[in-house]
């Protein structure tokens, strides 16, 4: 399966995967805290364990930081 993962074309050896096991694969760190974007569209957190991603998929792990400037 091909898939381009964060801008990056990748090959993966399974034909069929859930998008958890994708984060599991990629070595995603916290997937708790990753949203996850499929052919542009924002997959619901629920779906992670159910939605499987297709050849040609375009999928986009995105990490929310915190910061500031302190004072």
């Amino acid at each position: 399966m091909k898939l381009t993962i964060n801008g990056e074309k990748k090959e993966l050896t399974s034909e069929t995967m859930t998008v958890t096991e994708l984060l599991a694969l990629q070595g995603v760190e916290m997937p708790d805290m990753v949203s996850v974007q499929i052919n542009g569209d924002f997959l619901e957190r629920d779906a992670f364990d159910s939605k499987v991603v297709r050849d040609g998929d375009e999928v986009d792990f995105l990490y929310f930081m915190g910061g500031g400037c302190s004072e």
